[in-house]
């Protein structure tokens, strides 16, 4: 087990582990439940004409596609459900001293990230309420951070926009 105990500011819902550097499209990884358990594929397409990243279940059943939008004025990338749009992650243009980014969600509330991205520090907070959190601190395997997420939340979303943080953090 990688996970720490003493998470501050338990929000009493599941917590899950994601490597620290992501991948290159073409490459697949994991994101596993505190207890080492497979809960999600992050499959890196290659050969598309687009960036383009499937979050599966463990079955392989493709629960989101993400895809990097080009000719935008600032950083942004969709999350698509059954080739519907479910909401669209946008890096602020101006953040002096955090991080900050907005997700777009179809249908819901809006959900604001900010924190120290680049350190795996962030809240993802909709209309005040934090939902869900990214430390670093929590685990103990090297290259690894922690997402605990709120209950009543979309994990399989949240999991699916924290790929989209740091995919456009890496960018720069």
């Amino acid at each position: 087990m990688g996970f720490l105990r003493n998470r501050g500011d338990d929000l009493g819902g599941r917590t899950y582990q994601m490597r620290e550097k992501l991948f290159s499209i073409g490459d697949d990884f994991w994101i596993e439940t505190e207890d080492g358990e497979r809960a999600f594929k992050v499959n890196g397409k290659a050969m598309r004409l687009r960036d383009t990243l499937v979050l599966e279940d463990p079955s392989g059943r493709e629960l989101f596609k993400i895809q990097g939008k080009k000719l935008r004025v600032r950083d942004t990338m969709e999350i698509e459900r059954d080739g519907d749009t479910a909401a669209t992650v946008h890096k602020a243009l101006v953040s002096p001293l955090r991080d900050r980014f907005k997700i777009e969600v179809e249908g819901g509330e809006d959900i604001d990230v900010q924190g120290n991205i680049v350190d795996h520090e962030y809240e993802f907070e909709r209309d005040g309420d934090k939902v869900a959190q990214v430390s670093k601190r929590w685990v103990r395997v090297r290259d690894t951070y922690g997402i605990q997420i709120a209950p009543g939340q979309d994990d399989a979303l949240i999991l699916a926009a924290t790929v989209c943080v740091e995919q456009m953090a890496d960018r720069g």
